[in-house]
């Protein structure tokens, strides 16, 4: 059986990642699925987030350590989530089996216009400024997502009242995801990149520039925005079936 770790990004939780787990056990029936937060999102909106992702990546292996699973496992990452993935396989590609890296970029591969798009820049502010949570995860929705689900916006605001995460620790997040320095070379762990090719956020650009540089399998969703997983969970899955079953160095789970 493999064991597939869940990283989402900037002050988002396990609880964002909606139907997407139920659609990845269906299209994964011997894996085990696992979600963990950042440190200062979600379950851990309390604790103070790191602002190297370095020290991301050793509070992941920490928990994951409490939960005594043997390596190495695969990791699924959006976003900031995706830079904790590669750090963590540049350190410890011993302990990954192979790495899903969804939306993300990296510096020095791509300017930080790129990187962040300065189109997100106003309702970014808003989000940061103190408006209401219904306000905030109505602004993140729009901003990630193509999906107006009022379903979707009311558990999002849910989970901000439940976790909420400070203004100081968000800031921590957006520093490390800024001055995080990816390895010149790909890490010895098989990637898969995806992204949306309507990411108002990201640049896709990002992703592409990243697989071409490290020789890396890249698909691109044709009009889904930065919640990859939330705008078309089920053609995540079915890219990542594909990639398994034509790759066949990737390493055994345990």
């Amino acid at each position: 059986m493999s064991t597939w770790v869940l990283l989402r990004g900037l002050t988002r939780e396990a609880g964002h990642w909606g139907d997407f787990i139920g659609q990845l056990a269906a299209g994964l029936p011997d894996a085990r699925i696992l979600t963990l937060d950042l440190p200062g999102n979600g379950i851990r909106h309390g604790e103070t987030s790191p602002t190297r992702v370095e020290d991301m990546v050793e509070a992941c292996r920490a928990e994951l350590a409490t939960r005594r699973l043997v390596a190495p496992v695969h990791l699924l990452a959006m976003s900031l989530g995706a830079m904790v993935a590669v750090a963590w396989a540049a350190a410890r590609p011993q302990e990954l089996a192979a790495c899903v890296l969804i939306n993300t970029s990296l510096r020095p591969f791509s300017p930080f216009h790129h990187r962040l798009r300065p189109s997100s820049y106003p309702a970014l502010l808003g989000v940061l400024a103190g408006s209401g949570p219904r306000r905030k995860e109505a602004a993140i929705l729009r901003l990630t997502s193509h999906i107006a689900d009022p379903v979707v916006l009311d558990d999002w605001v849910r989970l901000r009242r439940a976790h909420p995460v400070s203004p100081a620790n968000a800031l921590r997040q957006l520093l490390a995801a800024a001055r995080f320095r990816s390895p010149p070379h790909a890490p010895a762990v098989p990637m898969l990149v995806l992204s949306g090719a309507a990411d108002a956020l990201v640049d896709p650009r990002c992703s592409a520039t990243l697989a071409a540089r490290w020789g890396l399998a890249l698909a691109r969703h044709p009009s889904a925005g930065h919640d990859l997983p939330l705008d078309d969970g089920a053609w995540v899955v079915k890219r990542i079936q594909a990639w398994l079953a034509a790759d066949g160095a990737l390493r055994p789970g345990p």
